[in-house]
C-alpha cells in the first residue's frame, strides 16, 4: 500500500509530525501509526485535519483527495483544488477579491491573531453580511461548510498565485501555542475595483467589529449563523440563507 492521504497532506503543506500532533492533541508514536495505516483516526481528529489542510472530511476518512478543477476565467492556466465543489471564477470577481484581500491585510494583517483561519471568517462575514444588508454580492466567493466554520474555496489557489506575482508574502508563525499561517500585503490595493463607498464602509465595519477576535471566537460565532447551520458538511453555503438569520448574527434592521 502507498502512503496514505494524511501523510501526503502533511508533506504537501510542509508541516512536521510534531506540528500535527499538537493540533490533534495526540502522541507522536500514535500519529506515526496513523500515517502507516496501523491506527485509525477518530471523526473529531479527521475534522481537525480537514480544517487544517482545507479539504473535506470525506477526503480524510476515505483516504483519497477529491480533486476538482477551479477555472480562473480570463487566465490560461487551469488550477486544481482539493474540494468536491466545482466553481468558475470570472476575472472581474478574481480581481475584486485580490484587492479586497490586500486592503484587509493592510488594515489588520499585522494583528497577531489574524492568520488564515481568521481571514476565512472575515471574508465570509464581509460577503454574507453585505448580501443580507443590500441583497447583492460584494465579492461573492464560494464558501463550504467545514467543522471549524466557513471556508472560501477560492482562497488557497488564488493566494498561491498572488504570492508568485509578488503581491503578498506567506509565512508561518505561532500565536500562543498554535501554528499559524500569516499573510502580508506587499503592494497597495487598487480601491477602484470596489464599486462604491458603501462597499468600503462595509468592509471597514466588519473589520472593526470582528478582526480583534481569536480564531476560536470567530469559529464559534460562525457556528451561530443560519447559512452555516443549514449547509451540509463539505458542501456550499447558500447566500440566500442570510434572510433566515437569527438575532445572533443578523446585521440588517428589518421592519416589524
Amino acid at each position: 500500500m502507498g502512503e496514505n492521504v494524511v501523510f501526503e497532506l502533511r508533506k504537501k503543506n510542509k508541516y512536521s509530525q510534531e506540528n500535527v500532533c499538537k493540533n490533534l492533541n495526540i502522541s507522536r508514536p500514535l500519529y506515526q501509526k496513523i500515517e502507516k495505516d496501523m491506527s485509525i483516526l477518530t471523526i473529531e481528529q479527521a475534522r481537525k485535519l480537514a480544517s487544517m489542510y482545507n479539504v473535506t472530511v470525506e477526503s480524510i476518512v476515505n483516504n483519497k483527495i477529491n480533486e476538482t478543477k477551479v477555472r480562473l476565467i480570463g487566465t490560461k492556466e487551469t488550477k486544481k483544488a482539493e474540494e468536491t465543489v466545482r466553481i468558475d471564477i470570472p476575472q472581474s470577481k478574481l480581481q475584486k477579491f485580490k484587492q479586497v484581500l490586500l486592503y484587509i491585510l493592510g488594515k489588520v494583517g499585522g494583528k497577531p491573531n489574524v492568520g488564515e483561519t481568521v481571514l476565512y471568517k472575515l471574508l465570509y462575514f464581509i460577503d454574507f453580511d453585505y448580501y443580507e444588508k443590500y441583497e447583492e454580492q460584494l465579492m461573492g466567493l464560494t464558501y463550504i461548510k467545514n467543522h471549524y466554520g466557513p471556508t472560501p474555496v477560492e482562497f488557497v489557489k488564488i493566494l498561491e498565485e498572488m504570492q508568485k506575482n509578488g503581491e503578498i508574502e506567506i509565512f508561518k508563525s505561532k500565536h500562543f501555542a498554535y501554528d499559524q499561517k500569516k499573510y502580508i500585503a506587499v503592494k497597495e490595493p487598487d480601491l477602484k475595483c470596489l464599486g462604491n463607498a458603501q462597499e468600503l464602509n462595509h468592509i471597514d465595519e466588519v473589520l472593526e467589529r470582528l478582526s480583534s477576535k481569536s480564531a476560536k471566537e470567530l469559529s464559534d460565532y460562525s457556528h451561530l449563523d443560519v447559512p452555516w447551520i443549514t449547509a451540509e458538511e463539505g458542501k456550499k453555503i447558500k447566500y440566500e440563507a442570510v434572510f433566515y438569520r437569527t438575532s445572533d448574527t443578523s446585521v440588517r434592521k428589518y421592519e416589524d
